[in-house]
């Protein structure tokens, strides 16, 4: 049973393949009769099993649109776990019994119902009494069983989650970074409660079953007969050891060293007791089960002195706080600022300039304040913008402060979005950091993105200035002149549109078959019909077209372009069925960007992490003692430099 269903999960991701590549970037990597042998062999298998996934391409997944979420009331309490930083504490905890232990994954509780077979609802765990039914979004989970063999009633619970993979190519398409979602977590949370479940299927949502609330009619006595058990549904289980006081510490060194490189966000790990009537046994506090705990990561806290808030505009005419603070080591790196985020956080910790603050890396990785000791609340919110020194105005956005100017032609907002707009994935004209651009245009020689490929009209004046002579100035015009030619993709993500990033802006080009006209004049209903473009991302989109200056600024810069609008159908597939994980420098292409898309155009796969699915390790650092390349050697994973990657498969 168990081969049964891998081979199943197999044949959905071998045919997702196969249907993106035919229907989204038109080229095939199968021919129709293997297609339909291995459709065939899945269906099959499905009848056989009674196991039909959701993400399964015999299934056709109406989507539905809701006003609102229902409520409803959990048969009992779900209630939260105890908490504890302490190994020594796990196994005093556990004393002569053994346990499971497991990733405590950071995401959304969801609690499945079956009947007959079938999924019959999915509610979230709300506040723990009420929860919002999500049933409609639950049947477009990625992972999820649709039917399974087993036609009692069943309830089963788990953590709905966005991998950290998805979370990053769903911020990578976001081309304003203020728009970028904070945490995995917060995405997951608004996905699987959208009112529109089309949203949540293009959200690559997972879900990993904890606990087996009930299975009608039949018992186990024991926590790990319960996993194997949902395992052979169809279920993913969430990963775990068996442990005893004895081996519990050794097994929460081995999660220490994978929580790096775990795919699936965790904020820790769940300890529960193996016996199951035992646990049942020991009952509840007014708070907890006694059958359970919570490991969380002890954070490395360091004191020490705010000296200033740095108030950071961005080009959206956000002003973000970010503290800094006297030098500390944090987790093996020195750490001396970290973001505050907004005004409302300011407020709440009652920062003050020379306050005593306790700071540490939250997931061992993001630098925060943890707490202020002495709360002085002397910090003023500045009234004028950093920069232009027009007014700010503080806004409420979703209950929280944030911190905005109001000055339209604010040189920050011009300065970030021409920082955008010649950065390695836009236009790429190499030699002009934000330094640069900032004297350009405060001297007046920049005022539109047109200007910088006309900089031969201020070439006296921009030799005279320190640190730019002859030959510097040649070479930035050889670098404008260099990317003045270039595709629409390029183009169109160096303008900046809201949300279209990178990516989003090659879908579109692609879409349109580079022809420049068709791509500017396209229309929110063209747009929607595109894969991953959505209704608010189509109507930034074309209201930013309709806007008189933007099509201005637009006709300007195509004037001094060259646009490369050829479009040739994919060709066979270089790397069809690779996939691939990046990691370090890289010398033979601009960027990681550029080596990924370079693969995905071939039909190969770039992963975030490695894992038993990788096929090459891409590392000019063969011998370093990185994670990546540790977890590579321990699966037997080719890890290549960049030479030999182009010798393979070139």
């Amino acid at each position: 049973m168990e081969n049964k269903r891998k081979r199943i999960n197999e044949l959905i991701e071998v045919l997702g393949e196969a249907a993106r590549a035919y229907y989204q970037e038109s080229r095939e990597i199968m021919s129709n009769l293997e297609y339909d042998r291995l459709y065939d062999e899945l269906e099959a298998l499905e009848k056989e099993t009674g196991i039909i996934m959701a993400s399964s391409p015999t299934q056709n997944v109406g989507y539905e649109v809701l006003s609102e979420l229902p409520k409803e009331v959990h048969p009992s309490a779900m209630l939260s776990l105890d908490k504890t930083k302490e190994v020594a504490v796990l196994a005093d905890w556990l004393k002569d019994k053994e346990g499971i232990l497991s990733w405590k994954i950071d995401g959304l509780t969801v609690v499945l119902t079956y009947r007959g077979g079938k999924l019959f609802k999915a509610v979230t765990r709300g506040n723990g009494e009420i929860g919002e039914v999500v049933t409609a979004n639950a049947r477009t989970f990625k992972n999820i069983p649709l039917e399974i063999p087993f036609k009692g009633e069943l309830v089963l619970r788990g953590e709905a989650c966005i991998r950290y993979s998805d979370f990053e190519k769903i911020n990578d398409s976001i081309e304003d970074t203020d728009s970028k979602y904070k945490n995995p977590r917060n995405l997951c949370s608004g996905s699987v409660r959208q009112l529109n479940s089309e949203v949540t299927a293009r959200r690559n949502v997972n879900f990993f079953a904890f606990t087996l609330v009930s299975a009608e009619d039949l018992e186990f006595d024991l926590r790990r007969e319960q996993f194997a058990w949902m395992r052979s549904q169809g279920f993913e289980v969430v990963e775990h050891k068996v442990v005893d006081s004895v081996s519990v510490a050794e097994a929460v060194d081995w999660f220490a060293h994978h929580v790096e490189e775990n795919d699936v966000p965790s904020d820790g790990l769940v300890l529960i007791l193996d016996d199951i009537r035992y646990g049942i046994s020991l009952g509840t506090t007014s708070k907890f089960p006694r059958d359970a705990i919570a490991f969380k990561w002890r954070d490395e806290i360091k004191e020490t002195t705010l000296k200033e808030i740095e108030w950071s505009a961005s080009r959206t005419g956000l002003i973000n706080p970010v503290a800094i603070f006297e030098p500390v080591e944090l987790e093996g790196t020195t750490v001396s600022r970290a973001s505050v985020h907004n005004i409302s956080i300011v407020r709440e910790l009652g920062l003050g300039i020379g306050d005593t603050v306790r700071v540490y890396k939250a997931n061992m990785i993001i630098p925060q304040i943890a707490e202020n000791m002495t709360r002085s609340g002397n910090l003023k919110i500045p009234e004028a913008c950093p920069v232009c020194g027009q007014q700010t105005m503080i806004r409420k956005d979703n209950d929280v402060e944030v911190l905005f100017c109001v000055n339209p032609d604010c040189p920050a907002k011009q300065i970030k979005s021409l920082t955008h707009f010649v950065g390695r994935n836009a236009m790429n004209i190499d030699g002009l950091s934000e330094a640069t651009l900032e004297k350009f245009v405060s001297m007046g020689f920049v005022k539109e993105p047109a200007d910088l490929f006309r900089l031969e009209r201020v070439r006296s004046e921009i030799t005279e200035m320190e640190g730019f002579g002859e030959k510097s100035f040649e070479n930035l015009l050889a670098a404008a002149e260099a990317a003045a030619h270039t595709t629409p993709a390029r183009l169109l993500y160096s303008l900046g549109i809201p949300n279209i990033g990178a990516a989003n802006a090659k879908v579109i080009a692609k879409a349109y078959k580079n022809k420049w006209n068709d791509i500017q004049n396209a229309t929110e209903e063209q747009l929607t019909q595109i894969e991953g473009i959505g209704d608010i991302m189509a109507a930034g989109y074309v209201e930013y077209f309709r806007s008189a200056v933007n099509q201005k600024k637009v006709a300007d810069l195509l004037a001094q372009l060259t646009l490369d609008e050829s479009f040739e159908e994919a060709e066979a597939a270089a790397y069809a069925g690779k996939t691939f994980v990046i990691t370090g420098s890289l010398d033979h292409y601009e960027n990681r960007d550029a080596l990924k898309a370079e693969i995905e155009a071939g039909g190969g796969k770039v992963s975030g992490s490695v894992s038993k699915k990788t096929d090459y390790l891409i590392n000019n650092d063969i011998e370093s003692g990185s994670s990546k390349n540790k977890k590579a050697k321990e699966l037997g994973i080719p890890i290549i430099t960049e030479e030999m990657f182009i010798e393979m498969f070139k």
